[in-house]
């Protein structure tokens, strides 16, 4: 248990904290000491931390994320929005149903942006979350150097994930910073009440970390009784060609050359192996879980699946 302050109002480092960000942006000291005396530190949020869903082995983990509701949500998301989608994708050059996929699995569709105080769930694991406390700290300060109009509105009244994590594309601090856009043009970045600016957000995120366009991103691979043994690596390793010799095989035609790792998950029907490839790399630079990474690729074909079909009942 964490060891909280006997004033409800301060907290173990805040003033070097706050040291730190008023001699790197000039802001007032006493501005955001009466920011941060505001946060409270909240045991549920250190509660959360601890069993994050990716605990779950894949069978379990893949349900939350695959239902009839998320993939149908997202055809008419799709749709709905298929010319804002489809000219952020071409512009950043990102499949658009990987985008819609994110924030269908980060908020259903920003219907669950997440209820606590950001500045809370930031001090609580800056200060007493020993484990993540250098990470969190770092998001705390990015968050209080951030410009006002970087944000959805006063710093004191954003909320998201018990992470600290904001808006449809739940970005922490230091992505709002290096890669949130303004895509509506209004002078404002704004993940919670602007799509042009989330949706752009979210591809530009996967741009500038080397999404390409019309790559592979995982594929089954069928390995026979003499498979070499291998572990995930997030980075493709070696050219799939490599991995036939080793002894998985491909379900359909493939590109000997491409760089591919190996990824084993624990399915209902017992293990599946995977092709991951550069794409899937990407998006784990959004969450590092292979799993999570799965999970937005089905769904993200689930969706544009049902998209076409929809498209030729009309």
């Amino acid at each position: 248990m964490p060891c909280f302050p006997a004033l409800a109002d301060t907290h173990p480092g805040q003033a070097a904290l706050v040291s730190e960000v008023a001699r790197d942006t000039g802001k007032n000291p006493q501005v955001l000491n009466a920011l941060l005396d505001q946060a409270k530190v909240q045991q549920g949020i250190l509660d959360a931390i601890s069993r994050p869903a990716e605990a779950k082995p894949w069978s379990a983990y893949r349900p939350i994320f695959l239902t009839e509701k998320r993939i149908d949500d997202g055809v008419a998301f799709y749709r709905e929005h298929r010319a804002l989608l489809e000219s952020i994708g071409k512009q950043y050059g990102v499949a658009p149903q990987y985008i819609v996929a994110i924030i269908g699995v980060e908020t259903f569709y920003g219907r669950i942006t997440g209820k606590y105080k950001v500045l809370d769930a930031l001090v609580t694991l800056g200060f007493y979350y020993p484990p993540r406390a250098p990470y969190f700290r770092q998001q705390l300060k990015t968050l209080l150097e951030l410009p006002d109009n970087q944000l959805a509105g006063p710093l004191a009244t954003l909320t998201g994930s018990y992470a600290g994590a904001q808006g449809w594309g739940q970005f922490m601090p230091d992505s709002i910073r290096d890669y949130a856009v303004d895509a509506d043009g209004d002078g404002r970045i704004d993940l919670q009440n602007s799509l042009p600016d989330i949706l752009a957000s979210v591809a530009n995120y996967f741009a500038k970390h080397g999404w390409v366009d019309g790559g592979p991103v995982a594929a089954r691979a069928q390995p026979d009784g003499a498979a070499k043994p291998l572990a995930w690596q997030a980075q493709p390793q070696w050219p799939l060609e490599q991995l036939e010799a080793w002894g998985y095989a491909p379900f359909q035609h493939m590109n000997p050359g491409e760089p591919t790792s190996l990824l084993t998950l624990a399915g209902a029907s017992g293990p599946e192996q995977w092709f991951t490839f550069n794409n899937f790399y990407v998006i784990t630079r959004y969450n590092r879980s292979p799993m999570y990474a799965m999970a937005v690729h089905q769904l993200a074909q689930a969706i544009v699946d049902g998209v076409g079909s929809a498209d030729s009942a009309q």
